[in-house]
């Protein structure tokens, strides 16, 4: 499988082995393959090829490059050493030593999940999953959470992370605990802040699992229109505002599972051949 060893981007870089194992990786991704896709090696959008070469040479173009850039939460202390962010961890799977150590995971989603879990196998003395709603609101897996939960990470629900506590690296949290109502207008109960139910926890490392985003400086080049979110904004058809220039994923701010990126890259080729035939 050595053709394949570097591809299947965050599959292969980003989910745990204990999630997704590499040898069904390999085997899908040579599947793929041997329908006759033509795969174009060391060529980086942005750097040594552009989208505007891209749009001469093809009559469509389709960008799926995700969006993995941790999100920040820009609350006191973020900058503090003990501080990463949940996707540079598992992408580059380059670990600070956890043995004995005491780590929150901020966030509710597989990030989160797949954060805590990795980290309590690294051997760190307790895993703490803080999430501002309820668990029923968490957008992970119920399997991910349950799986979680047996192998010892400690949830803290309906609890937001206000200020990171040092002089120099991450000594302690504070958090406050939060109640969810219904606002006007939303469909969803949203997390509001309990006055005076701040307290603090020791704490050795903090994680970000709160989401993630494009990187501007590759978007700044493309000169497509976003959305307010900063995404890419395409249409129902899944066109960028570029003619024939397509993007499906969590590029263009779809739900940020690998499911769901799949099902947007195979609805969007359905929409691509439609308007080429």
């Amino acid at each position: 499988m050595k053709n394949t060893i570097n591809y299947g981007g965050i599959l292969r870089h980003g989910i745990p082995e204990f999630r997704l194992e590499k040898n069904i990786l390999d085997k899908t991704i040579e599947a793929i393959l041997s329908i006759g896709i033509k795969v174009k090696y060391n060529m980086e959008l942005g750097k040594n090829i552009s989208l505007e070469e891209l749009q001469k040479e093809y009559d469509a173009v389709f960008l799926g490059f995700g969006a993995n850039i941790p999100t920040k939460m820009n609350v006191e202390g973020e900058n503090l050493e003990g501080v990463y962010g949940g996707n540079s961890l598992l992408e580059t799977g380059i670990h600070p030593s956890y043995k004995g150590k005491k780590v929150a995971v901020i966030g509710g989603g597989n990030v989160a999940m797949d954060c805590s879990r990795t980290i309590k196998k690294l051997g760190a003395e307790a895993v703490y999953v803080i999430y501002r709603r309820s668990e029923k609101q968490m957008p992970a897996e119920a399997k991910e959470i349950e799986d979680a939960k047996k192998e010892g990470i400690e949830f803290l629900f309906q609890n937001n992370i206000v200020k990171i506590l040092g002089k120099n690296k991450v000594e302690k949290i504070e958090c406050i605990k939060t109640k969810l109502i219904k606002k006007e207008g939303e469909t969803r109960e949203v997390p509001v802040n309990i006055e005076n139910s701040n307290y603090e926890i020791d704490m050795d490392i903090v994680v970000m699992a709160v989401g993630s985003m494009p990187e501007k400086s590759l978007l700044n080049k493309l000169g497509l229109e976003l959305n307010k979110w900063g995404y890419i904004s395409i249409d129902d058809n899944y066109m960028t505002s570029k003619e024939n220039v397509y993007a499906g994923g969590d590029i263009s701010g779809s739900k940020a599972t690998v499911a769901w990126a799949a099902k947007t890259g195979r609805d969007a080729a359905y929409k691509i051949i439609d308007r080429l035939t």
